[in-house]
This record gives C-alpha cells, sequence and structure tokens, in this order.
C-alpha cells in the first residue's frame, strides 16, 4: 500500500529521500547503501473503463507519495492470488506500477539503467517475488535497476475483439516510456537503458526489438533463454474463444469485463489444463500447456522477433542472448517425468517437434546415435523452446547488420542431487545473487550456496559481465559471428569456444520460427 504525506497523514519513513517524477514526488528508503523506491504508478489501474485498455497515463498526485511498499500483482494463477505459490503479494487494482534501486538519486549521477522483464509463461509474475531483489545487482555494479508489473493472461494477452493486442507488451513499453521521462531523476541515464528478461521476460525483450513502439526506448537489450513460441492472429483468436467459452462468454471485451479480473484466471488455469485435447488445432502451441503468448497481430506486433531483428529493426541495438544447456529438465522433473519416457513418447514429441516432422525424428536420431529416449524427448523439447530460439535471434541480429554476444549455461543446479542439471531459470539466482528465493529453493536445495565458492564467483560474474554490458555494451566475450560462432561458456571454469551445441544447430539450420498457425 502506498501513502502520502500531509499533515494530517505522514508517510512512514519521512527520513528517506525523495525525487520528484512527472506525477508527484514519491519517498523511498535507505537500504544497504542504496536508494529503494517500490510502488510507483507508471499507469492508471487498468481497471472499469480502463480493462483490457492500452495502458493510460498515471494521474498527478499531490503532495508526497510514500514508495515503501511493491504495489499488487496482476490477477494470475494460482501461485500468487492463491498465496500459495510464488509470493504473497498485497492485493489491489494498482497492477502497473515499478520499483527503483538507485545508488544515488541524483540526476547528475547519470549512472546506465537496467530495466528488468519478468517471466512465466506470459500468465504469471510479479516483479515484487523476492527471487528478483535486485539489490545485489544495483549495488555490485553501480547502476539503477528499475523491474515493474504487466498485465499477464486473459488481460494481458488474450486475443479479445475490440481491444488491442498484446496489452501485456504495451504496458512494457508504457513502462519503459515512463523510465525515459524519469530516471534521470533517480540517478540514472536515459540514453543507457538496457533491457533485460528470462523466459517470457527474454520473449518481452525480442518483443520489443521487433515493435515500432518501442523503438528509441533503450540502448541495450539482454536475453535469457527466449522462448520460440508465439501465435499468429488466427491461433490467438481460436485460443481466445476457447478461453472465453470457459467463463461462459464470448470473447469480447464487453463480455469478459462482467467477470472479475481476479475470477477470470480461472479460464486460463482450465484451459491450460485440458490444451492437449486441442492439439489438432492449435498443433505445437497444445503442448506448451498455456493459452497465452505474444500475438503477431500486424500492428503492435508486425512481424516475429526473428524476421523484424533479419530486416534490421534493432541492428542499433547492443544484444546478448543465451540459454542453459538443459532447460527443458526442469519441467521434467516437475512433472515428474523424468526418467519415464518411453519410446514412443519421444517418438511423438520428435515429430512434432522437430524441423521436418518424420524426417527430423530421423535426423535428431541420427545426430544423437547414444541418446536414450527420454534423452530425445528432453532434447528436442530443449532445442524448440528456448535454445535454437535463442541462437537464431542472435542470427537474425547478424542479418540486419547488427552485432550479438551468445551465452550457454552450463553450470548445473547443485540442489537435489544435481538431477535438474544447467536447467530453465537456474539463471535468475545466479544474476541476482536470491539463493534461498522463489525458484532457488529448489535448485539449491540443501545446498548453502553462500558457502559454496563456485555459486558465489558465478553469480559474482553474472553480475559482472551483465552490468558492464549495460555500461558498455561489450559483455567481455567476442561477438557472435558465423565463422567462428564463439560463444561464452557459463560454469565453474567458465570458457569462450565454439557454440557447444552445435549438433542441434545444424539440425534446425535454415528453420524459420514462424508464428504458431492455426491448423483445424
Amino acid at each position: 500500500m502506498t501513502t502520502t504525506e500531509s499533515p494530517d497523514h505522514p508517510a512512514s519513513a519521512p527520513s528517506g529521500p525523495v525525487v520528484r517524477t512527472s506525477a508527484g514526488a514519491v519517498r523511498g528508503r535507505r537500504e544497504d547503501g542504496l536508494a529503494v523506491f517500490r510502488g510507483i504508478p507508471f499507469a492508471e489501474p487498468p481497471v472499469g473503463e480502463a480493462r483490457f485498455a492500452a495502458p493510460r497515463p498515471v494521474r498527478a498526485w499531490d503532495g508526497t507519495r510514500g514508495a515503501f511498499e511493491f504495489g499488487p500483482p496482476p490477477p494470475q494463477e494460482v501461485g500468487i492470488q492463491g498465496r500459495t505459490g510464488v509470493v504473497n503479494g498485497p492485493m489491489g487494482d494498482d497492477w502497473l506500477t515499478l520499483n527503483v534501486w538507485t545508488p544515488d538519486p541524483t540526476p547528475s549521477a547519470g549512472r546506465p539503467v537496467m530495466v528488468w522483464i519478468y517471466g512465466g509463461a506470459y500468465k504469471l509474475g510479479f516483479s515484487g517475488q523476492p527471487g528478483y531483489d535486485a539489490q545485489h545487482i544495483a549495488r555490485d555494479g553501480d547502476v539503477v535497476v528499475v523491474t515493474f508489473n504487466y498485465r499477464v493472461g486473459m488481460e494481458g494477452f488474450a486475443r479479445i475483439e475490440g481491444v488491442p493486442a498484446n496489452r501485456g507488451l504495451l504496458d512494457q513499453v508504457a513502462a519503459l516510456e515512463w523510465v525515459q521521462e524519469n530516471i534521470t531523476a533517480f540517478g540514472g541515464d536515459p540514453g543507457q537503458v538496457t533491457v533485460f528478461g528470462e523466459s517470457a521476460g527474454a520473449g518481452s525483450v525480442a518483443s520489443l526489438l521487433a515493435m515500432p513502439k518501442a523503438h528509441g526506448l533503450f540502448r541495450r537489450a539482454m536475453a535469457q533463454s527466449v522462448p520460440g513460441t508465439f501465435f499468429s492472429d488466427e491461433l490467438a483468436r481460436d485460443i481466445a474463444s476457447a478461453l472465453a467459452a470457459e467463463a461462459g462468454l464470448r470473447p469480447t471485451a464487453a463480455d469478459l469485463s462482467t467477470v472479475d479480473p481476479r475470477r477470470l484466471t480461472e479460464a486460463g488455469q482450465a484451459l491450460s489444463a485440458k490444451m492437449l485435447q486441442h492439439q489438432d488445432r492449435w498443433g505445437q502451441a497444445a503442448p506448451t500447456v498455456t493459452p497465452f503468448s505474444p500475438v503477431v497481430d500486424g500492428e503492435v506486433l508486425p512481424t516475429t522477433p526473428w524476421r523484424a531483428l533479419a530486416s534490421g529493426s534493432a541492428r542499433d541495438v547492443d544484444l546478448v542472448v543465451g540459454h542453459n544447456r538443459d532447460e527443458f529438465r526442469l519441467f521434467l522433473v516437475l512433472g515428474g517425468m523424468l526418467g519415464k519416457i518411453t519410446e514412443d513418447r519421444a517418438t511423438e514429441a520428435l515429430r512434432l517437434f522437430a524441423p521436418g516432422g518424420e524426417e527430423g525424428e530421423r535426423a535428431y536420431r541420427a545426430a544423437f546415435p547414444e541418446a536414450s529416449p527420454g534423452e530425445l524427448y528432453e532434447r528436442v523439447h530443449t532445442d524448440w523452446l528456448f535454445n535454437m530460439p535463442s541462437l537464431r535471434l542472435a542470427e537474425a541480429q547478424l542479418a540486419g547488420g547488427g552485432r550479438a554476444h551468445v551465452y550457454e549455461l552450463t553450470w548445473p543446479a547443485p540442489g537435489n542431487g544435481g538431477v535438474l542439471g544447467a536447467c530453465h531459470g537456474l539463471d535468475i539466482p545466479l544474476l541476482f545473487g536470491t539463493f534461498g528465493a522463489d525458484l532457488g529453493n529448489l535448485l539449491f536445495a540443501g545446498v548453502d550456496a553462500s558457502a559454496s565458492a563456485d555459486a558465489q564467483e558465478l553469480s559474482s560474474r553474472f553480475r559482472r559481465s551483465w552490468t558492464v554490458f549495460a555500461r558498455t555494451g561489450d559483455p567481455g566475450w567476442p561477438a557472435y559471428d558465423r565463422e567462428r560462432r564463439l560463444v561464452q561458456v557459463l560454469d565453474a571454469e567458465p570458457a569462450v569456444v565454439a557454440y557447444p551445441e552445435e549438433r542441434s544447430r545444424k539440425l534446425w539450420e535454415g528453420y524459420d520460427f514462424g508464428p504458431l498457425p492455426l491448423i483445424g
């Protein structure tokens, strides 16, 4: 909850730093050498008449607003709203807020600015999650860090008649516009803005690189584990019809606005549980069990990031992109499937996801002759969903006349006996230094990361490379090219080597990550 100071209602921390934004003054707190501001609104709450609309400018306020607590998370499935999962977030309608960690909130400081975009399959996420505490990045790198909320699920990504597509992406643009207008007052340089994100956050970063509305709002970008799932307009509309049907409604803003946003999340959760029943119509989208992704609608998102970058849309933006070696292992473990994949299931996955169907299956088996059914199943899911989309984004940037640096994280998560490997999401606790929060609780279960020299050194290396890139455009390893294909391998013994997943790269060479189609 935010507070506004007045003679009758003083803020709870009257000695904290005060910064004046375009909408009014905010007071933060001093925390271990940083000035921290939480819950600053960057747009009006998207409720009532603003429901399902593009974000609207925030109204100005009088006095000084206390910026001491995170704003409430956007409505989403059980995990936040159910108070049983990621975080116990505050409740309320003021979802579109942001947070700032800064070493020195004075306009003359001019530090690089890093803007974090959370992941969560476009249906989960909250900038107030403990795993996204940005104090270590801001302090170690001497940079200003901004995190923010954006609409997810039905509110942010369902393709609804009569309202803009990709409202969650438009929220991100609004947050970046706020940064351009206000970050100087917090000690940041609006000409030195880097966007960075993981998973759906990396897909968002990739989308921003392709969006005309985002042009000029940032100078550098870092995409960690880019998902290859972007929906065609036809597919998104069909899925939206099924989503609305779960609530007994039509996929129109008029109908859906009659249901409380927190209740509408139940429709998304119900459909997620039975997406496989629609595989004859939704094809590769069905097994992802998320009915939400950025929509190539031709307006907000004119085309996929790979096509946009290849045409030069981001040639002036410095780019780092990478992935983890064992991305899909996390989902196998969470789904109780590790070690239980049959030959038939491996064959089905290879034919669905490998380039070329049955021919792709044969190519995978030839490229990985020693692989078990479980290893083939994991490999093709990892390649299709994260690794090849990430690598191909770098290659598209090169094709468009830009520059990209590529990395692969190969250090295995030490928790649970190391069974998770270098899985999806491991880069988050390493980058933020939040080993005991959120997913870090699983990845480092039973391990004292503070006493692990390897974990601490790799964590410091992540922050050092990321913040140096935000400052200079060079993360400390060579740019990727099509001849040497050098990448930074992040492990206990980091090294710069030729791209390690060469067998997969060759299998996917020339593949077009187009928008997923409606096939029924």
